[in-house]
C-alpha cells in the first residue's frame, strides 16, 4: 500500500531524526527518473532544472548497463590490478590541463575536498588554508570549517568576501579595480597567517562560486589570486564538484576564469549517481600525498566506479554534450532576459548552471529570499523543480541534467513567465 506524503515524512523523522532536510513547503515522493524528467507516485511528470548529479540523465541506459555489467562480473577494493581503473583513470585526466597528471579517487565531493586539503599541507608543510565567506565544500569536521566560514573560529582558516559585481565590496570602482579590492583581502589573509607564524598551504576556491549564488567574477580575480598564493609559498585548489563535467560549457569551471590550479576536486556527476569522486594535480603533490598519508578508501578506485564513471564520459563525448550546454545555455538565459519582472535584479551563470538573483528593490538590489521561496514552489507546482540558494537564500538556481535539451527548456520558460504573471 503506497503511503501517503505525510505518513512517509513522519516515517522519516522516526527514522532518520527531526529535521532532516526536505525541498518545497509541500515535499514530493519521487519514484522514477528518465533524462530530464522525474516523476511523483502519482505520476505526476516534472522537469528536473536543479540535481546535476545525474548529469548524463536519470536513469540514462548506458551508464545503467555498464554498472549492471561491472557488477555481474568483479567489484574488489583497489589493493587489486585492474585495467579498467588505470583506463579511467587516463581519461579523466586527459580531460585536464596537461600539468594536472595523477588522480587520487574517492567516494563524494568532501572527501576530495578533504584530499585537496591534505595534499597542499603535506606539500608546502604550511597549514593555513583561504577561502570565501559564503562557501560550501562538504560536511567533514575539517571542511564544513570553510563551509560560511566568516561564521566559523579557526586559526587556520582565513576567509575572504567572495568576488561579485552585481553587490561589490565597493561601489564606484571599475572592473578592474574591483578585482585589486578583492584581491587585497587575499593578501591580507596571507599576512595575517605570516603575523601568526602559520605557514600558508593554500586557497580553495569553487571556480563559479556556485553555492555563494553564480555572481559575475571581476576579470583577472581568480589568476590573481592564484598568483598571490604561490608567490606566498602556497597552492591554488579549485573545487570542481559542481562546477565541472561541462556544466559551464567547459569541462572544467576553471577554464572559464582562465587559471589552472595546482589541483582539482571533482565529484558529484562523475558516477550519474554511483558515489565517485576524485583529485587530480601535479605527479609530485600526488606522489607526496600518497607517500605521506598512505591514503586508502575501500570504495574507490573499484573496478565498478571506473566502469560507471568511463560510461559517463561516453555519454558526454558521443552526445557531444560540452558544445550542446553551451549554445543551450544561452538560449535559456535569453528566454529568462525576455521576462518582464522587476524583482529579477540578475541573470547570470555559465553553460546550464544558471542563477537568477531575485530582489524586492530593483535600483537598492535588496536580495529578496521570501520571492523567490514562492517562485520555487509555484514552479513546482507547475512541474518545474528548481531551489532558492546563494549567500542571501534569494538565487534561484537552474542546474540541469546536460541532456536537458531545447523542448525542455521551452517549458520552463512557459511555466516561469506563467508564474511572474501570477505572482507579479
Amino acid at each position: 500500500m503506497q503511503q501517503s506524503v505525510e505518513e512517509l515524512i513522519a516515517r522519516r523523522e522516526r527514522l532518520l531524526g527531526v529535521g532532516t532536510p526536505l525541498f518545497y513547503e509541500q515535499p514530493i515522493h519521487l519514484v522514477r527518473g528518465d533524462g530530464a524528467y522525474v516523476y511523483d507516485a502519482d505520476g505526476k511528470r516534472y522537469v528536473d532544472m536543479y540535481n546535476n548529479v545525474p548529469c548524463v540523465g536519470h536513469a540514462n541506459p548506458h551508464v545503467v548497463e555498464a554498472m549492471r555489467a561491472q557488477a555481474a562480473t568483479i567489484n574488489v577494493h583497489s589493493r587489486y590490478l585492474h585495467q579498467g581503473v588505470l583506463d579511467y583513470a587516463e581519461r579523466i585526466v586527459a580531460k585536464h590541463h596537461a600539468s594536472l597528471e595523477r588522480v587520487v579517487f574517492s567516494c563524494t565531493g568532501t572527501e576530495a575536498n578533504e584530499i585537496a586539503i591534505g595534499m597542499a599541507r603535506f606539500a608546502t608543510q604550511g597549514r593555513g588554508i583561504i577561502c570565501t565567506d559564503r562557501a560550501y565544500h562538504g560536511n567533514s569536521e575539517l571542511v564544513n570549517k570553510l563551509t560560511w566560514a566568516d561564521c566559523q573560529s579557526d586559526p587556520e582558516i582565513r576567509w575572504v568576501h567572495y568576488p561579485q559585481t552585481y553587490r561589490p565590496i565597493e561601489d564606484g570602482l571599475n572592473e578592474a579595480e574591483l578585482a585589486d579590492r578583492y584581491l587585497s583581502e587575499v593578501e591580507a589573509a596571507i599576512n595575517s597567517f605570516a603575523e601568526q607564524d602559520i605557514p600558508l598551504a593554500g586557497m580553495l576556491v569553487c571556480p563559479l562560486l556556485a553555492n555563494e549564488g553564480l555572481p559575475n567574477i571581476p576579470k583577472g580575480y581568480m589568476a590573481g589570486a592564484a598568483k598571490l598564493v604561490r608567490n606566498a609559498g602556497g597552492l591554488f585548489i579549485a573545487d570542481e564538484v559542481q562546477a565541472g563535467f561541462c556544466r559551464s560549457g567547459q569541462w572544467w569551471g576553471y577554464e572559464t576564469s582562465e587559471v589552472v590550479p595546482d589541483i582539482v576536486s571533482m565529484g558529484k556527476p562523475m558516477g550519474n549517481g554511483l558515489p565517485l569522486s576524485g583529485v587530480v594535480a601535479r605527479g609530485d603533490l600526488v606522489d607526496t600525498f600518497r607517500k605521506r598519508s598512505g591514503y586508502f578508501n575501500t570504495f574507490a578506485a573499484s573496478p565498478l566506479q571506473a566502469a560507471v564513471g568511463a560510461a559517463v564520459l561516453d555519454v558526454i563525448e558521443k552526445e557531444q554534450l560540452q558544445q550542446h550546454v553551451a549554445e543551450l545555455g544561452d538560449y535559456l538565459r535569453d528566454g529568462i532576459a525576455r521576462v518582464q519582472c522587476e524583482a529579477m535584479g540578475d541573470i547570470r551563470g555559465h553553460g546550464l548552471f544558471v542563477g537568477i538573483d531575485w530582489v524586492s528593490n530593483l535600483e537598492a538590489r535588496t536580495p529578496d529570499r521570501e520571492g523567490a521561496v514562492k517562485m520555487v514552489n509555484k514552479l513546482k507546482e507547475k512541474g518545474i523543480l528548481t531551489s532558492n540558494a546563494g549567500s542571501e537564500d534569494n538565487i534561484i538556481k537552474l542546474r540541469p541534467p546536460l541532456v536537458f535539451g531545447r523542448q525542455h527548456a521551452d517549458l520552463f520558460l512557459e511555466a516561469f513567465e506563467q508564474t511572474v504573471r501570477e505572482l507579479y
